[in-house]
């Protein structure tokens, strides 16, 4: 199969504006391809397609797919590059076409940028059927021409590691508990000579003394697990690394304070933290970029059992400060508060965090950017430019002292794990909390609930979990090695 780029152009009723590779195909068939796009309805509009057949022997199905318009560049009001954007999705319809067809591969027009059309095939065609009989047949992407190689490779290991994320997220609590999703990750990694993989038993968590993190654990049956990665892909080792922290709590049940049944088996993608930022690990190796990167997950279940956190419970961070449990539900909290002190052990130049943290960040920005509350205007500055080219976007959230008083206000202990205003700003009291156990100056903590899942808001993504924004953090660090050269 084949599938190829069309711009919409100024005037409804004018010709199609093929991409050069489409021009090209046109010329290989005699003009037949504008011939019959012209004739068989109104010019194509962004996203939708035409299929023909027996145009060409090595290409019995064409799908060709409308681009949008031509140079559309970044939209200011919408924070993207529109025509990264347009290709992701144009080519991602197509690709699944194709599919549909059962032609086990198809050839991609690069459409003016590889990378993207890469990253819309790769993501376009991904969905979970590990543990069905009956799977959709398997299509292999490819570039069509030679052109762009280099940048269609890129693309495809960037969107390979958001895959990695949605696989990790979609699969069942029952096949990724702590210690397979540590395993998981450290298959991943074991090619590469410049990476360390250490998976911490309960054993070093507790000499660790991190008795925020233990506590929710201990609800569960299944042990938890620290995972620490060293990436050393900086010219020197000791270079300062910018390390990642993702929450990882592989299935969270509320505890305690239970959730409602609807709905609770999304639970098992409540480590898209963890899943993320590993995954941005995975690729960052991929890719070679030369950065020194240090990944931190803490991974458990959140379960209620006669071991659990019980409403009111007093735990105690690795840095000595108290936390009144009010909500087992807002545990997530409690396993970063330990992993972010944990990781200032390191030197940092930055840390971010990731986490699936609270329903109200949902609520907020629903699934349209994820909620990014910093300390720091230059490591912001980073990620939202970070986040244009992607199209998997950031906003920023306020991180005021008002947030914090709500959670320093707190009768046992020297904070409470939910703000006293309960609903009142969730996703802002949640990072006031996190706040308190951090001293770097240059930290970001990204809460993803919203962005966990996709039902049809990201076309290039089928229904399902959304490995997002793992794409974003790659190109972050990107950036920053970059950064750092210069």
């Amino acid at each position: 199969g084949l599938v190829l780029g069309v711009y919409s152009s100024e005037k409804d009723e004018a010709a199609a504006q093929f991409t050069s590779a489409g021009d090209a195909f046109d010329r290989l068939v005699a003009g037949k391809l504008r011939e019959l796009l012209s004739v068989c309805g109104p010019p194509l509009k962004k996203g939708k397609t035409r299929i023909f057949h027996g145009l060409h022997q090595d290409f019995p199905s064409v799908v060709v797919v409308g681009l949008g318009k031509k140079n559309a560049g970044i939209n200011d009001q919408e924070n993207w590059n529109e025509d990264k954007e347009n290709i992701r999705a144009a080519v991602a319809v197509g690709c699944r076409q194709i599919q549909d067809l059962e032609i086990p591969c198809v050839e991609v027009d690069p459409c003016g940028d590889a990378q993207a059309a890469a990253e819309g095939a790769v993501l376009g065609l991904h969905e979970y059927n590990e543990l069905k009989k009956k799977k959709k047949p398997v299509v292999t992407p490819q570039l069509h021409g030679s052109a762009e190689s280099e940048a269609w490779q890129k693309g495809v290991i960037y969107a390979e590691g958001q895959n990695l994320a949605r696989y990790l997220m979609e699969a069942p609590a029952n096949y990724i508990t702590p210690i397979k999703f540590a395993e998981h990750i450290e298959q991943k990694l074991r090619s590469f000579s410049n990476v360390k993989v250490h998976i911490r038993p309960e054993s070093w968590i507790a000499t660790q003394q991190m008795g925020a993190f233990l506590s929710v654990a201990k609800g569960s049956a299944e042990p938890p697990i620290f995972l620490e990665i060293h990436y050393l892909g900086g010219a020197n080792t000791d270079d300062s690394p910018l390390v990642l922290v993702g929450k990882g709590v592989t299935f969270d049940s509320g505890g305690i304070s239970l959730k409602p049944s609807s709905g609770m088996d999304a639970m098992r993608a409540d480590m898209g933290g963890a899943a993320t930022v590993c995954s941005a690990i995975v690729t960052a190796a991929a890719l070679n970029l030369p950065l020194n990167i240090i990944g931190l997950a803490p991974l458990c279940e959140n379960m209620p059992s006669g071991k659990a956190n019980k409403p009111g419970d007093v735990v105690r961070a690795k840095n000595g400060k108290t936390i009144q449990v009010d909500n087992t539900d807002a545990e997530g909290r409690l396993l970063l508060a330990d992993a972010l002190c944990y990781a200032h052990n390191f030197n940092a130049r930055a840390i971010v965090n990731a986490a699936t943290l609270t329903g109200a960040m949902d609520v907020a920005l629903g699934s349209a950017a994820t909620g990014v509350f910093t300390n720091s205007s230059w490591l912001w500055t980073h990620l939202y430019e970070a986040s244009i080219l992607t199209g998997d976007r950031v906003w920023r959230m306020p991180l005021f002292e008002h947030y914090t008083k709500q959670v320093t206000d707190c009768p046992l202990a020297d904070l409470s794990n939910i703000g006293k205003y309960s609903r009142a700003g969730g996703a802002c009291t949640a990072a006031a909390f996190l706040k308190e156990f951090v001293t770097a100056s240059h930290w970001a903590h990204l809460d993803i609930a919203g962005v966990m899942s996709n039902k049809d808001e990201v076309p290039y993504l089928r229904k399902g979990m959304a490995g997002r924004p793992t794409r974003t953090l790659v190109e972050f660090a990107a950036r920053l090695s970059r950064d750092s050269h210069s």
